[in-house]
């Protein structure tokens, strides 16, 4: 099986990657679009042409990817379905729930993470994990077996379950966050069927159809896909895919702010900071950033309280201002609700970039790619392994 080059550690890099594969895909001779809607059949056939020429069950990946792209309406052309293609490629070489190695290893290492943070014994949970599971092995045998993110998924599933000390240690964070054949995350998986109904019906939970074909292809095209954003170019949304939706407009928002603040930012796409999912009471340094040009683009205190403590009670009105579409956790965790759908009292985002614009800062029409740092404060940590844009 392949193995790919570990790129999350800047968002940038991934995108050159699969923008290659997406210019090498969109060569492909196919038939162009009539003026009527294709039909089921040529679609299939749109998405077969465009496959790797050795994939096994071409007309299952086929189908699956055409059903996810018509379930979402995201018009079946040649650049969106290669754009599919391409990071399915390079997070799992079409795999429906692809072999990591060394998981057993990254397991344990996560739950002593999680063992510390929480202040449990070493023996304790060590006694634990050597309890029978449902299928009679020990967890930690089971654990030490698994291959694969769902195998692995379903051990913390059974020990959440069963064992006292799993509810208290892990409560419903299974530590597995990502899987299937696009690397989604199961947090934008569940908030993304709050939105728009699953098409399939749901066996045991939602986790588990994101570790299947069918799941894994219809929630990481809706991360790729079902979002508006008028990018000139497709390697903007490989970006967000890996950064956060929106990060790369974000980003641009970032730049044209520092320029016009003089305080140096990370062009990382995170407007705001979050903690344990919320606002954080502490402001960010974009937010901090804006604060001090915000004289200047005429916004008031009561959309920017200067004092921390202040901002408990004001915290959504401090951020209406920024540019709507708050950017998601890394790999598609959740903002909070109001944060992302918060209106904006008045468009920042055209303002800031004008004035960039006018003082000659080069603000760019074309959003500069995120750079994600491989661990981020924010948004915590997900289960490492290779397979990743």
């Amino acid at each position: 099986m392949r193995r790919f080059p570990p790129l999350r550690a800047v968002a940038a890099h991934g995108a050159i990657v699969l923008a290659a594969l997406v210019a090498a895909c969109t060569e492909a001779p196919t038939r162009a679009p009539g003026p009527r809607p294709l039909t089921a059949a040529e679609g299939r056939a749109l998405v077969s042409a465009h496959l790797p020429a050795k994939l096994g069950d071409r007309a299952g990946w086929a189908t699956d990817i055409f059903a996810a792209m018509a379930s979402l309406r995201v018009d079946p052309t040649p650049r969106n379905v290669c754009a599919i293609v391409a990071i399915t490629e390079q997070e799992s070489g079409f795999e429906a729930d692809p072999v990591v190695p060394n998981l057993g290893h990254i397991a344990e290492r996560a739950l002593e993470q999680e063992r510390e943070k929480a202040g449990i014994p070493s023996l304790v949970l060590d006694a634990a994990l050597l309890l029978p599971s449902k299928d009679g092995r020990s967890y930690r045998a089971r654990i030490d077996a698994a291959h694969t993110e769902r195998e692995l998924s379903d051990v913390f599933d059974d020990f959440i379950d069963r064992v006292p000390l799993g509810k208290r240690f892990l409560a419903d964070r299974n530590p597995v966050r990502t899987g299937g054949p696009m690397q989604v995350s199961v947090a934008y998986a569940q908030a993304h069927a709050e939105r728009k109904p699953y098409p399939y019906p749901v066996g045991d939970s939602l986790r588990h159809e994101v570790f299947s074909r069918r799941g894994g292809v219809y929630f990481g095209s809706a991360h790729l896909l079902d979002y508006p954003a008028d990018y000139p170019d497709m390697i903007y949304r490989f970006a967000d895919f890996n950064a956060g939706q929106y990060a790369s407009r974000n980003a641009a928002f970032q730049k044209a702010v520092s320029g016009l603040s003089g305080v140096p930012l990370a062009y990382d796409g995170d407007l705001v900071r979050f903690e344990h999912g919320r606002i954080a009471e502490k402001p960010g340094s974009t937010e901090l950033a804006v604060r001090v040009i915000a004289p200047r683009l005429g916004l008031d205190a009561a959309q920017y309280p200067p004092r921390p403590r202040a901002r408990a009670g004001l915290r959504v009105r401090a951020h209406r201002a920024l540019p709507r579409g708050v950017r998601r956790s890394r790999r598609g965790g959740r903002a909070p609700r109001a944060a992302r759908h918060a209106p904006a009292h008045r468009p920042l985002e055209p303002e800031v970039h004008a004035q960039a614009h006018d003082r000659r800062l080069r603000s760019p029409r074309r959003p500069p790619l995120p750079r994600v740092p491989r661990q981020g404060s924010d948004h915590g940590q997900e289960m490492k392994r290779r397979f990743t844009s």
